[in-house]
């Protein structure tokens, strides 16, 4: 089952190349002939992988983990393939950083001229956030059955956050209203862009990169070049994108205080205003303009708390008090069932709550109370999966850090690089910010990179079971019985 599904995801990576294809096509740019002798060869492998499906298509949460965890592996590595032979990113690691980066949604670049890319390139590079954003398994739930549970085996293991649930009694429907959500909004967002005077294929790209909130532009300005009104648009979708998509269907249902009940969203929207605040506040310290500081705010408080990094102004020539409030919200991230990066909104509120229920119980020892998300007590395995969870993360942090050290770079552009890359957001501060890229870094360090990209996106554990030599002989066992 999980070759299974390996052969379908090739097939659909394959399929979704068509659209790169036709991008050259209609910009007449000879480099889109690789898309095509990609999408054919992955496509064939793919078929054949497929006829290889078992007679038993239940698989539980392991399986689900490996199989999501291997998915996003090779869809990287077919999504390197046209930037590498086409020369656009002549060396194969720059090129796999860039597609984990961009499959990822993570939006941290080794280009040094990104203007220099062809447009099929630009195409692909910014479409790759899209398709990472909601998921790739998630697209594939919303087109083929399975049976039992094994389809919520899959959105646990891929979706973001610390809980997944179904919206309707179906884990297909629920998946198919997911990317009809997300389409919806990514529409809305180029139509306005259009109307708004952005370039119809800036508009499609930019649309793209703030759906997946990945970053990923068409200028080596990132936004900076683009009208304030423009600026304001990218903002709003950016926040709008980094909302849990179960508030959206609530709202579609007209269940407005269910909706905007959610503890997690707003302690979200609480933290961006407050953010925002704080920083153009501190920027009155350079620049005198209120209105511009509080756009520039505005815009970089919700690229980094949505993990989308995009920017319009260097951030780290700010003082210290805003480029710290933005490294703090790049650690806190976007809501759960959203399609933003972080260690989410949701695990931060449950663990401040279970904390103060902890210092309750000291003062008030044989009282009986419960922390609650959402009016529904947290129990006590709940709190301690988060626990656990941040157990793991801090582990690979640190351990990151201190590889990526080797290369002699200091300690900001190490620890912002680490920060910024398990947290899916792009660009950090001193050598990597905002007007920099990740190409200083040696072989070694982007491969460590790229796995905390992978295992930002996918919560840890599914990549992390990978590496868990249980995890092979459990499976091994399997077959053979």
């Amino acid at each position: 089952m999980i070759v299974y599904i390996l052969g379908h995801v090739m097939t659909i990576v394959a399929a979704l190349m068509v659209l790169p294809f036709i991008v050259g096509l209609i910009y007449r740019e000879p480099e889109c002939i690789w898309f095509l002798a990609v999408l054919l060869g992955a496509g064939l492998i793919g078929l054949a992988l497929r006829s290889l499906k078992s007679e038993d298509t239940v698989f539980y949460l392991k399986e689900g983990c490996v199989a999501t965890g291997l998915s996003w592996i090779i869809m990287s590595l077919i999504g390197a393939l046209p930037f590498f032979l086409s020369g656009a990113i002549p060396n194969f690691v720059n090129a796999l950083f860039e597609t984990v980066s961009g499959f990822t949604t993570t939006g941290a670049s080794v280009i040094d001229d990104v203007e220099a890319l062809s447009h099929c390139m630009l195409f692909w590079r910014s479409f790759t956030h899209w398709i990472g954003g909601m998921g790739i398994l998630v697209f594939l739930l919303a087109i083929i059955s399975m049976t039992g549970g094994s389809q919520m085996n899959l959105m646990r293991a891929e979706s973001p956050g610390p809980s997944v649930g179904k919206l309707v009694p179906k884990a297909r429907h629920t998946a198919m209203i997911l990317y009809m959500i997300y389409t919806a909004l990514t529409v809305t967002m180029i139509l306005i862009l259009v109307l708004g005077g952005m370039p119809f294929f800036d508009s499609v790209c930019t649309a793209f990169g703030t759906a997946g909130t990945g970053g990923f532009g068409v200028k080596a300005s990132s936004m900076a070049d683009y009208a304030p009104f423009l600026q304001w648009v990218v903002t709003i979708f950016m926040i709008l994108f980094g909302v849990n998509f179960n508030a959206y269907y609530l709202l579609l249902l007209k269940k407005f205080k269910q909706a905007f009940g959610m503890d997690e969203v707003r302690w979200y929207l609480g933290i961006i205003l407050v953010a925002i605040a704080i920083i153009v506040l501190d920027l009155r310290k350079i620049s005198a303009s209120f209105g511009t500081n509080l756009r520039d705010a505005a815009f970089q408080v919700g690229s980094i708390i949505t993990t989308t990094g995009f920017s319009t102004v260097n951030f780290d020539v700010w003082p210290s008090l805003s480029k710290t409030m933005l490294v703090v919200l790049m650690f806190i991230g976007a809501c759960a069932g959203s399609t933003g990066g972080g260690i989410k909104v949701s695990r931060i509120v449950a663990v401040l709550k279970a904390g103060l229920n902890e210092l309750h119980m000291y003062v008030h020892p044989k009282s009986v109370r419960k922390a609650r998300l959402d009016g529904k007590p947290l129990d006590d395995s709940s709190v301690r999966s988060i626990l656990v969870y941040f157990a793991f993360f801090m582990v690979i942090f640190t351990g990151s850090v201190i590889v990526v050290s080797l290369d002699g770079k200091d300690l900001v552009t190490n620890f912002t690089a680490v920060a910024a890359t398990i947290n899916n957001i792009g660009p950090g501060l001193s050598l990597v910010g905002p007007i920099r890229n990740y190409n200083l870094f040696s072989d070694l360090s982007k491969f460590v990179l790229m796995f905390d990209m992978l295992a930002g996106r996918l919560e840890l554990f599914p990549l992390a079971l990978l590496f868990y030599p249980s995890t092979w002989k459990s499976l091994t066992y399997k077959v053979r019985k």
